[in-house]
């Protein structure tokens, strides 16, 4: 156990520790939840997902409707159409109602955005390999008559015409890709739940009348404001219909109901939907329908994923405070209802994205704890309670996370690591000493930085004020590290500048310049692409109900597409940092200081992949030349010596014959200088000049996105997280030089690489702390997996806490844990319908195991089991 460790249990002692030296119990467990939370559970988990075609049809007919119409008011109109015609679905126990699919767990398909891949997968969606689908016929023949209608004018043809080849020629070859808003709407961000809470969507319409009287008509931008807030009227009195619709359903369904309980039930959600969200919420589960259709309104406007709930102890406490009407029995089972409800909302992805995003990935992220405005801190009732409802629920919605201060009571953290240890991969824990000062650094005032919550994986901002654009692309610093290596080449293809032969590089300052010269070229190009779909965005699917949720959209008469709120970023995110790391330290080590290899001896291995290629000359004729050449050379000399003249076949027979004799002795080579490589210090271990190193490659990445701005106005922001694209496009990358073969997984986010962090968990923390967290401030993600038994009892539980506190005090940003064993895992690949309830954490979101692609599934197998 290192000294950070022995120093937190020697202060814990105090706390935990009675004084005649016996253990208090800090271990609390958890109660049951309700059978009808269970039912409604088993009803999620049991769904086989579906492709509905309600709204793209609803969504063409407005559209064929309202061809003469501006942008913003065919959205409008559009959400009007859909609000006022989706199937009205409650389902059976629910005492929280709204859906978005007639089908549990399934999805809508919006094709303004996008539609040509939905139709190319028609066949195979319901067999691929990551988030099957299925697709009915009757549902795909709909799907195409609408589809036929789209051609050339979606979001994602319009960002397309704008892009340079060279940006297209990045994304097709593995550099970067920017499919999230190119493919889907609009997410990534947090509206003002508490002030619909309050005030209703009467609330918005009457602020919006409001800004029309003040406007000035000699403004030039009176008609573009009038517009917009026209466009904001007609989507919020068609959303007040859309829960009045739930209301008649309900009363529908009273008047049938058999069951005089289940009766009471329906009138209540009637009355409930009745009142709310049109007006502001009197109670605690008026509260609970209110948010929960603010949660998928949202959703079915735009499908954009990362709609995340924010600070839900925070504006859903106040309700719980003041109703001296509900038990906490019942409040808890509300929470506990709002937890399934989140787990119902699905999206459906194109095959290659849907292996990046794998598990059904919807990332709703729900935060709790930390500080309010006034720096004080916020912890309150509800926060347990969140924590209560996912031992409750155990399913991977929603995003559950906290945020940890130095003002944090002990109680909590402790409570939070208890949940953790159930195996679910939540919560994510987060360091307000690091993200407060960072969203500060980029603009965002104090006490709006102090009120951060989560969006999507790990993504700070500040809820209700910013459009973040975060997960705006996947950037693989792995494979610009290989481009580097290759004079600007990847395969055959010039793609970057050329910076010079990896073998005329005569110091790593050398080859620095070089890494930073493809850096400075294939950022450029990322911000291309971006900005060229954020432009299709606002000039084609400005979304009028989202942004009069967000200030100052109403103030500025403009949607959150066209600038209108506060703050405004865009956040991409790369991934490989420690791969890159541990190559360049590699290099510096084994070539520049010991001189244990040239440089050449390493391309070769490199281009070889240290031997693994097949035995063939072709294979072998770029890779191996040097092996080769001096056979080629005496089979001629033979051959000339003997008969006097040239006969190719048989050259190409000896050639190949004694090929394969010194074969095993080339590879042998390969292998000496593979392992050579792969036991080089990695990053991971608290070895300063290893660290230093990843270090500085995260930051060469993070300081050239920065340099950059987006049509909105506001300034892009680096992240370190894969999602799961760590393992999709490890596979677009080459052997490096830290001994990683080709197309292997590479490093998830800024956690080391699988097995590496072989000195602890305090001392993998430790290397990630390290890294630079203040210029990521669009997130970064660190996984950590401890065995079971490390975290058992209260001592395990004091220790888990421990770790926690000393990775936050070095400067951390984000952790998260996956408490589970090898064994476990292996059990639930062989025998899946055994383990259908099996969670874990993934990247930034969690997923059941069963339903990843095996290859993600591996990768999370992989991982190093820490113990204390």
């Amino acid at each position: 156990m290192d000294f950070e460790l022995v120093l937190y249990n020697e202060v814990a002692r105090k706390k935990f520790y009675n004084s005649k030296g016996g253990i208090k119990l800090i271990s609390k467990g958890f109660s049951k939840p309700t059978e009808r939370v269970e039912r409604l559970k088993r009803m999620i988990v049991d769904a086989t997902p579906y492709v509905e075609s309600e709204r793209a049809v609803l969504v063409t007919e407005s559209y064929k409707e309202t061809e003469g119409l501006s942008p913003i008011l065919r959205r409008a109109k559009a959400v009007e159409k859909i609000f006022n015609n989706l199937p009205v679905t409650i389902r059976p126990d629910e005492l929280v109602v709204g859906a978005i699919t007639k089908n549990p767990r399934s999805t809508e398909i919006c094709p303004e955005f996008s539609y040509e891949w939905v139709a190319k997968e028609f066949d195979t969606m319901a067999t691929r390999v990551a988030d099957p689908f299925e697709i009915p016929k009757e549902t795909a023949r709909e799907l195409e008559e609408a589809f036929s209608y789209w051609e050339g004018k979606t979001t994602s043809a319009l960002a397309d015409s704008y892009m340079s080849q060279e940006a297209k020629d990045c994304m097709s070859n593995g550099v970067f890709t920017v499919g999230n808003y190119f493919y889907g709407g609009v997410g990534h961000i947090c509206v003002d739940y508490g002030k619909i809470l309050k005030k209703g969507f009467r609330g918005i319409i009457a602020e919006v009348v409001e800004a029309m009287n003040r406007m000035d008509k000699k403004d030039p931008d009176y008609i573009k404001k009038q517009q917009f807030y026209n466009a904001v009227i007609i989507s919020y009195n068609a959303a007040i219909n859309f829960a009045h619709r739930y209301a008649n359903k309900a009363r529908e369904l009273a008047a049938v109901e058999l069951n005089p309980t289940r009766k009471a039930e329906l009138l209540q959600i009637a009355a409930n939907c009745d009142k709310v969200p049109e007006n502001g919420s009197s109670n605690f589960y008026e509260a609970c329908q209110s948010f929960w259709f603010i949660q998928i309104m949202v959703q079915i406007e735009s499908n954009g994923h990362s709609i995340s709930p924010g600070r839900f102890d925070q504006y859903m406490y106040p309700y719980l405070k003041a109703d001296k009407g509900v038990s906490k029995e019942f409040a808890q089972e509300l929470i506990d209802c709002i937890w399934i409800k989140l787990n119902d909302i699905n999206k459906t992805r194109d095959e290659i994205s849907a292996q990046a995003f794998a598990g059904y990935a919807v990332f709703q992220n729900l935060c709790v704890g930390g500080q309010n405005e006034e720096g004080l801190d916020a912890t309150n009732e509800v926060s347990y309670m969140c924590m209560e409802a996912t031992a409750h629920v155990k399913l991977p919605a929603p995003s559950f996370s906290i945020r940890v201060w130095q003002g944090t009571p002990d109680e909590f953290l402790l409570r939070a690591c208890e949940v953790a240890r159930l195996g679910l991969g939540v919560p994510a824990m987060y360091n307000d000493e690091v993200i407060i000062p960072s969203l500060v650094n980029r603009g965002v005032s104090l006490r709006d930085a102090r009120n951060y919550c989560i969006i999507g994986c790990v993504e700070p901002q500040c809820p209700n004020k910013t459009e973040g654009w975060h997960d705006a692309a996947f950037f693989n610093v792995a494979k610009v590290l290989e481009i580097t290596l290759n004079n600007g080449r990847a395969g055959d293809k010039q793609l970057g500048p050329a910076t010079g032969e990896m073998t005329s590089f005569k110091s790593i300052d050398d080859f620095y310049a070089a890494f930073k010269k493809q850096m400075e070229y294939f950022v450029y190009y990322l911000v291309e692409a971006d900005n060229c779909v954020d432009y299709a965005h606002a000039e084609r699917a400005p979304l009028p109900f989202l942004s009069a949720m967000v200030d100052d959209c109403i103030g500025r008469g403009k949607s959150v597409q066209e600038g209108g709120a506060i703050y405004n970023f865009t956040g991409p995110q790369a991934f490989g940092v420690a791969d890159t790391g541990d190559s360049v330290y590699a290099i510096q080590k084994h070539v520049f200081e010991d001189n244990t290899i040239t440089m050449e001896q390493l391309k070769v291995a490199l281009d070889a992949n240290f031997g693994a290629c097949e035995e063939t000359v072709a294979c072998t004729s770029a890779s191996t030349m040097d092996a080769t050449e001096m056979q080629i050379y005496e089979a001629v000399k033979k051959i000339l010596s003997n008969a006097g003249s040239i006969d190719l076949a048989d050259i190409q027979n000896q050639v190949i014959s004694g090929f394969k004799a010194s074969q095993s002795q080339v590879s042998g080579d390969f292998e000496s200088i593979r392992r050579l490589l792969d036991n080089t210090p990695s990053f991971g271990n608290d070895i300063d000049e290893v660290d230093m190193v990843a270090r500085k490659c995260a930051q060469l990445y993070c300081f050239e996105v920065e340099k950059y701005t987006n049509p909105r106005g506001g300034q892009f922001q680096a992240g370190i997280y894969p999602v799961s694209a760590n393992v999709l496009f490890g596979k677009d990358v080459a052997a490096l030089p830290n001994g990683r073969p080709a197309k292997k997984p590479l490093a998830d986010g800024v956690s080391p690489r699988s097995g590496k962090d072989h000195s602890g968990p305090t001392a993998a923390a430790n290397s990630v702390a390290k890294l630079d967290h203040f210029v990521a401030s669009n997130g970064t993600l660190y996984n950590q997996k401890f065995l079971p038994s490390a975290v058992a009892g209260d001592t395990g539980l004091q220790n888990f806490s421990s770790v926690v506190r000393s990775y936050f005090d070095h400067k951390g940003m984000h952790v998260q844990f996956n408490v589970i064993d090898k064994q476990t895992l292996l059990a639930a690949q062989k025998d899946p319908q055994k383990y259908k309830d099996l969670v874990v954490r993934v990247a930034g979101y969690s997923a059941q195991f069963v339903v990843l692609a095996k290859e993600v599934q591996d990768d999370i197998i992989s991982r190093t089991e820490h113990t204390l």
